[in-house]
């Protein structure tokens, strides 16, 4: 059944967001999603914050955060702007970055972790079933939106394109699209947010407005062009490179997209700024003679994060009061104040995450302790400049790795004699980009590293706090109608089975684990692929487990082709498991399968076993105990 509405959902790590456009046309709009905003007290935001907040048995009245699609039964949490303004007073409530935690190898992200040290006893929970919690808040929102502004329609009428970061792994990316399933939507499609906030801008630019350029995208880009997608948001710096090549009918005045690399998962945003400015504010009230307790220090963190945006966003603003309660219910407790200065904001953010580094200084390698604390795997080098030179270095080496992808780039990018992937143009995304400052910073960081008579071209998009979610709700409409452009993009990544190598044992040397790869760089979704000559003999009856890996940067492999130390060169992932039924009734019989994997329309990829004597095919599945 065709859908009249494309709808765009950005999960966010700190906010997240809807759009909405209809499929037959016009523009994408954000919509304002009903939530509480404190008890008793409901009203409407275009954000929703990612926040989830576990009242204390008792806390408020049981219909106190009820919302209108709740009926008599309100849950026992609450998410949104009042969970966020919450944990300013009791954080050790309060669920955050749930999206990175969804993407975290060292927990199980089905297991209730969250929030993180939290001493709860009841109402923890796991990073799959936040998530899964914002999105069904989304979708009540939607449904409710629907009912007051566009009469009979309801969510089964929207196509739905969810985002998630092109750094995310296929586990990451699996769980994802579950949760939105467990939220009660129907079938969504995922797509990489550098991609839709690209997709954004490709639609802010047929607006003929006063804020648009007034110029057609294709007007503002030339064949040849590398355009760098720039994305900090709240947790996590996102990049990806986008190539604008000659259309393959040979017509000059049309133009193709590529995608042809994506960065790390790299947990570095906002939340690291406003970790770093509550060090320097406690540091300060520390100076004075006070000290804060962790529960306080938790406080002060989003005491920091008001305060950066306000001076941010107004500059005739030069300070902005800080104050941080006491946990104490003595009459004699006081609350500690202090200031936070634009100057300390400007020397410390710009300063020290958007330094202007060198060419070739990239992060250091993460050193090795033997006694580590769980929990969220942080960049260590805080530079997003030095993260930056390590992409384009990657993407360099990424293109080259295939002939094909550098015989249609190198000309105008001069890889032989090139140290990094050099972009022509910019686009920026990510509420941390809002600043003009960090914008013009990455800018002026560009252009000494691109050493060009040709100006660093930066393209204009417009409310970068929702571009992402727009940009999909403009995605679906591509896809639900069949016209406009798309990002030629498919898989992020290679994938690869480990493979032990048969060889004699030797006392002492273990034999390294060879990658055959299973799925290359860039293949197109809706593809199933098989490996051809490889056969598996598989027992009924016991658990079967592979050991699986990716690659960003090797897009020259092709199905079949062999990695010889899988461990050394390739990122591994969580294992592959798979438990066979007895085909005849007898458990322990050996079974011969050929691996085929698919990616799905939807974005996910599937590996799935078939018994090469009948039609049976089994499904591996990701094994998500918490990695060693």
């Amino acid at each position: 059944m065709s859908k009249k509405y494309s709808v765009g959902i950005d999960l966010g790590t700190s906010n997240s967001c809807v759009s909405i456009c209809e499929v037959a046309g016009g523009s994408a709009r954000g919509i304002d999603m009903t939530q509480i905003l404190a008890p008793n007290v409901i009203g409407e935001k275009s954000l929703l914050a990612s926040a989830l907040y576990i009242p204390a048995p008792g806390e408020y009245a049981e219909d106190s955060l009820s919302l209108p699609w709740h009926g008599t039964h309100a849950p026992d949490y609450v998410v949104g702007a009042f969970a966020r303004e919450r944990a300013a007073l009791v954080p050790d409530r309060m669920v955050t970055s749930a999206k990175s935690w969804l993407c975290n190898p060292h927990v199980n992200r089905r297991e209730p972790i969250l929030p993180w040290q939290s001493e709860l006893e009841q109402g923890r929970v796991s990073p799959f079933e936040a998530s899964r919690r914002y999105l069904e808040h989304m979708r009540q929102a939607l449904a409710y939106h629907l009912q007051q502004h566009a009469g009979a329609a309801t969510v089964d009428d929207c196509h739905v394109v969810l985002t998630v970061p092109a750094s995310f792994d296929e586990v990451a990316r699996s769980l994802t699209h579950e949760a939105a399933l467990a939220a009660g939507f129907g079938q969504v499609t995922l797509l990489e947010e550098p991609q839709a906030a690209f997709y954004a801008w490709i639609a802010h630019s047929t607006q003929d407005d006063a804020a648009s350029s007034g110029r057609p995208w294709h007007e503002q880009v030339a064949e040849g062009d590398l355009i760098l997608v720039c994305d900090v948001g709240g947790g996590t710096a996102d990049f990806s490179l986008i190539a604008v090549a000659e259309a393959a009918d040979g017509l000059s005045k049309n133009l193709e997209l590529h995608r042809i690399a994506v960065g790390e998962h790299i947990l570095l945003g906002g939340d690291n700024m406003d970790l770093a400015l509550a060090h320097t504010l406690k540091v300060k009230i520390e100076d004075g003679g006070n000290e804060l307790d962790p529960w306080q220090f938790l406080s002060l963190i989003h005491a920091a994060r008001d305060a950066k945006e306000k001076l941010l966003s107004d500059e005739a603003l030069q300070e902005v009061p800080i104050a941080v309660p006491s946990r104490s219910a003595s009459l004699f407790a006081k609350t500690l104040a202090t200031t936070l200065t634009r100057q300390e904001v400007v020397a410390l953010l710009v300063e020290g995450y958007f330094p202007l580094t060198a060419i070739n200084e990239l992060p250091a390698a993460r050193k090795s302790v033997g006694l580590q604390e769980y929990g969220l795997d942080y960049a260590t080098e805080p530079a997003v400049s030095k993260h930056l030179a390590r992409f384009l270095k990657r993407a360099l080496e990424n293109v080259k790795s295939d002939e094909a992808l550098a015989a249609s780039i190198g000309a105008r990018a001069g890889l032989e004699q090139a140290s990094i992937l050099k972009p022509t143009a910019v686009l920026f995304n990510g509420g941390v980009f809002e600043a003009a400052i960090f914008r013009q910073r990455i800018v002026e960081l560009l252009t000494a590293w691109l050493g060009s008579a040709t100006p660093l071209k930066e393209l204009k998009s417009a409310g970068l706090d929702i571009a992402v979610s727009r940009g999909a709700a403009y995605y679906g409409g591509v896809q639900a109608s069949g016209t406009g452009i798309k990002i030629r993009a498919g898989t992020s990544r290679s994938y690869y089975l480990g493979m032990e190598s048969p060889m004699p044992a030797v006392p002492g040397f273990v034999p390294p684990v060879k990658g055959i790869c299973i799925v290359p760089q860039g293949t197109q979704e809706g593809t199933e692929l098989e490996l051809a000559g490889r056969e598996f003999g598989l027992v009924t009856g016991e658990a079967v487990e592979f050991r699986f890996f990716s690659s960003s940067v090797r897009a020259g492999d092709r199905v079949g082709s062999v990695v010889d130390n899988a461990a050394r060169s390739l990122d591994e992932l969580a294992g592959l498991t798979l438990t066979l039924p007895p085909v005849d009734g007898a458990a322990g019989q050996v079974v011969p399968v050929t691996l085929h994997p698919l990616v799905t329309e939807v974005g996910t990829l599937e590996l799935w076993m078939q018994h090469t004597q009948s039609k049976n095919r089994w499904k591996l599945e990701f094994n998500l105990r918490a990695e060693e």
